[in-house]
């Protein structure tokens, strides 16, 4: 079922290829869900072998438990593109295409090839999704956003469900919105952009206080958004309307 992941080796300690090769074990060996990290070698070679979009697909249908990251040259370069599993430092190359990626994932998560097949269309629709949603489409995004969460992919959920929040709350379905922003962050504790949905949501609902909470939550996760535009926004209004009730309260 998986014939597409080839050569697996034990990652050696440095970034040479190994003077010696351990004997390669399936990656099938790995025993779900003991993986916490996917790196992928960006490198010049595994990048013109198509790395970056394979780390693209990766990251689009990982579950939150799984981290999926970029990483330097991971030796045996001309066989890429490359990525390593870890804790079980196995060694995966020629993955370069999105049905290989998602092979990988899917053996990582435990699940059978209908399942990673179902996850690529899920993240194919979400990203028609998100093309509708640029051209102000709110309607057919969130029909599309729909679909993707009733295939049921591996991962990704949380992006699915945090984009449809936002396709509702610009049609004004406010509560809609808070429920789809609320199961983001539960499927996702981690992911600040789940709780600015849902402080959005709330300050369309003229929540302040607990929009305040919400926003509160995403800068705690990730205070570089600080600097963000649209947050400083976001601040800035939240601010104008608290200041309004404390001068109604006084």
């Amino acid at each position: 079922m998986f014939g597409c992941i080839t050569t697996l080796i034990h990652i050696p300690t440095t970034h040479q290829p190994p003077t010696t090769t351990k004997p390669t074990k399936p990656i099938s060996a790995i025993t779900p869900p003991t993986t916490t990290e996917i790196r992928v070698c960006t490198n010049r070679t595994c990048r013109r072998q198509g790395s970056t979009e394979v780390l693209q697909v990766l990251q689009g249908i990982t579950p939150p438990t799984i981290s999926v990251t970029s990483c330097g040259c991971l030796g045996r370069c001309g066989s890429g593109p490359n990525l390593v599993v870890l804790p079980s430092e196995t060694f995966v190359s020629h993955c370069g295409t999105a049905a290989r990626a998602a092979d990988v994932m899917g053996i990582v998560c435990g699940v059978d090839s209908v399942s990673c097949k179902k996850s690529l269309d899920a993240l194919m629709v979400r990203k028609q999704a998100e093309v509708q949603m640029e051209k102000g489409e709110f309607v057919m995004a969130e029909m599309l956003l729909s679909q993707a969460i009733d295939l049921n992919p591996i991962g990704g959920l949380h992006y699915i469900y945090k984009n449809r929040s936002i396709a509702r709350l610009a049609m004004n379905k406010t509560t809609a919105a808070l429920e789809d922003a609320v199961e983001a962050s539960t499927i996702a504790p981690k992911y600040p952009e789940a709780y600015i949905c849902k402080g959005d949501a709330l300050m369309a609902m003229e929540q302040y206080e607990a929009a305040a909470d919400s926003y509160s939550t995403a800068l705690e996760l990730d205070p570089s958004i600080r600097r963000s535009k649209s947050f400083k926004a976001r601040i800035a209004k939240l601010q104008e309307k608290l200041a309004i009730l404390q001068i109604a309260d006084s």
